[in-house]
């Protein structure tokens, strides 16, 4: 029972592999003879699928085992190839991949060839091979340059370096006929006796472990048939292209050429190959030719790096070489971009604004108390005014509230602006004569002032003269409006409510906001200099001085906070 089972298991295992593996198209069949000993790889790649995501598996088609995924075994899958690290004698046989997408499968064949070819017996004069059919066959233009290449197809996980070439047995030295670039040979002046057998040789790494990598070149010598077809190079186009000074740049020559051509295809300055001529610094160097075959013709890129860009390298034709055609590039400094520093210059501007309004915005009171001490004339403005300000304050009948009013009105404030700083003030209740009607001094006094000084506290009942009579809410809306007055609304105490305030003490809070004291009624809060009254010379006019001798001006010190007494009569400050 148990082994219908196993063998049930086993037939529902296998059959969806073959199933798939029926469902798969042949795409490609490829032949390869290598030599025994060999580092080999081979990539699985079908254009129509693998530029995009596909699955690759390889297998052996004689027993279809798997070729493992271990990167340590000598014969191994690495993503799209297959690695031989070595190559030996029973790797012969036939490889297949499957590539698969959500769509396809296809397979692709490699019969592989591992025979045994000896190169430069020590026994032999020259290079012997029981197989000639590994070599790499190439042709060589009778009387021009051209190049050989040497064929390093490895995936990126093997490093390539110590290139060497030989002719026959023996290694080709850099001279003036060869000239060693990486994987090509440059051979200058082709002559009848450049054909023969040649070897590339390289040292390959992977994974700390070290090959020799040797391809076999058979190489022919062709006569140049004049009317041939000539390279065309489609890019550069003798033009120039714009590099920021240090920058690293890697710029392709792409080389349209027809398959039987063989030209030399460079990148030279000066009329020196590029590597020759940065030898020393190998800042700029050429790198390795690439190429993609096509019915007709094969379109090659072989590039130029600049590791840093320096300022000699502009303006010098870096030229690019394919055959008889030429084309060159020439590097130059960008345009300065106008739109950056613009917009750069207009975001410092505006921060500069902004900075600007910023620290006006929190010293204003200063910097326009200190232009008005450095530029305005000491003379009074002739505008036919009598005084700087009228006083307007209520009677409180609390008494600790209307001592507070009465000192503020009748000590401090003349203290202040009167002594200290030269103003003149009217005092509503200190300055207008006995018996005078209030409608009558508010009208006649408030005409002659620059300013209106209300002095409110939270509760000023007092104030009701103005709230029952009507002439007096007449010329202080006449002040106002008509006369155009500033009002320097100061509040004793903070007031939470203006709707018992008559109405024209709440348009002036509406229109102008108001100054809370701050101070404790004691020689500190009699000084100019502080918050407070900068906030209230700041509202007031220009300090007027009455006319003086300029020994008397000299002996003025306005809005200072020394001991003195104002001397009403002239206007000084006296000792």
């Amino acid at each position: 029972m148990w082994v219908r089972s196993l063998l049930l298991c086993g037939v529902s295992f296998a059959l969806p592999l073959f199933v798939t593996a029926g469902t798969c198209k042949d795409a490609e069949m490829h032949h390869e003879i290598i030599s025994e000993g060999r580092p080999f790889a081979f990539n699985c790649t079908y254009p129509p699928v693998t530029n995009r995501a596909v699955d690759v598996t390889w297998h052996r088609a004689s027993n279809r085992s798997s070729v493992s995924n271990n990167r340590q075994l000598r014969n191994h899958q690495d993503q799209t190839w297959i690695l031989f690290l070595p190559l030996e004698e029973g790797d012969s046989g036939i490889y297949q991949c499957v590539i698969r997408d959500t769509h396809n499968c296809y397979r692709i064949a490699v019969n592989l060839t591992v025979v045994r070819n000896h190169w430069c017996d020590s026994s032999t004069e020259g290079p012997i091979k029981l197989s000639l059919s590994d070599e790499y066959q190439q042709s060589l233009p009778l009387g021009k340059s051209a190049s050989l290449t040497c064929h390093l197809d490895f995936p990126d996980s093997c490093v390539l370096d110590s290139i060497k070439w030989y002719k026959g047995c023996e290694e080709l030295k850099a001279e003036k006929q060869y000239v060693v670039s990486g994987p090509r040979l440059l051979v200058n002046n082709v002559a009848e006796e450049d054909g023969g057998s040649y070897a590339c040789t390289a040292r390959l790494t992977y994974l700390g472990r070290q090959f020799t990598v040797r391809n076999y070149i058979a190489v022919s010598i062709k006569e140049v048939v004049s009317g041939g077809r000539i390279p065309n190079i489609t890019y550069p186009k003798n033009n120039s292209i714009e590099v920021q000074l240090g920058s690293t740049l890697i710029v392709d020559c792409n080389i349209t050429d027809t398959k039987e051509n063989t030209n030399l295809r460079c990148w030279r300055i000066n009329e020196t190959l590029v590597d020759d001529y940065y030898n020393d610094s190998k800042r700029i160097r050429e790198g390795i030719e690439t190429n993609v075959s096509f019915k007709d013709h094969i379109f090659y890129t072989v590039n130029i790096t600049f590791l840093e860009v320096k300022m000699e390298d502009y303006g010098l034709p870096f030229m690019c070489h394919a055959g008889v055609s030429t084309a060159y590039i020439m590097l130059k400094l960008p345009a300065p971009d106008f739109r950056a520093y613009l917009i750069g210059g207009l975001m410092a501007f505006l921060l500069l604004v902004v900075s600007i309004l910023c620290i006006y915005n929190s010293f204003k009171i200063d910097i326009k108390l200190w232009y008005r001490s450095a530029f305005y004339s000491a003379q009074a403005p002739d505008d036919e005014k009598m005084y700087d300000a009228y006083v307007l304050y209520p009677k409180c009948p609390r008494e600790s509230q209307g001592h507070d009013m009465d000192t503020m009105v009748l000590k401090i404030l003349p203290e202040v602006l009167e002594k200290q700083c030269g103003y003149k003030l009217f005092i509503f209740g200190r300055d207008e004569f006995p018996g005078q009607a209030v409608a009558n001094v508010i009208d006649e006094n408030i005409k002659l002032c620059r300013r209106l000084i209300v002095l409110v506290a939270p509760e000023s009942p007092s104030f009701g003269f103005l709230k029952h009579m009507s002439e007096d809410q007449i010329a202080v809306y006449n002040a106002l409006i008509q006369d155009g007055m500033k009002v320097i609304l100061i509040e004793l105490e903070k007031v939470k409510d203006y709707s018992g305030m008559p109405e024209s003490i709440q348009y002036i809070r509406q229109k102008h906001g108001a100054i809370q004291w701050d101070g404790d009624f004691t020689e500190k809060s009699q000084c100019a200099k502080t918050k407070f009254w900068k906030k209230v010379r700041y509202h007031m006019p220009p300090r007027r001085y009455p006319p003086s001798s300029p020994v008397q001006l000299l002996r003025h010190t306005p809005c200072n906070c020394t001991s003195g007494k104002w001397d009403a009569a002239i206007g000084l400050i006296t000792p």
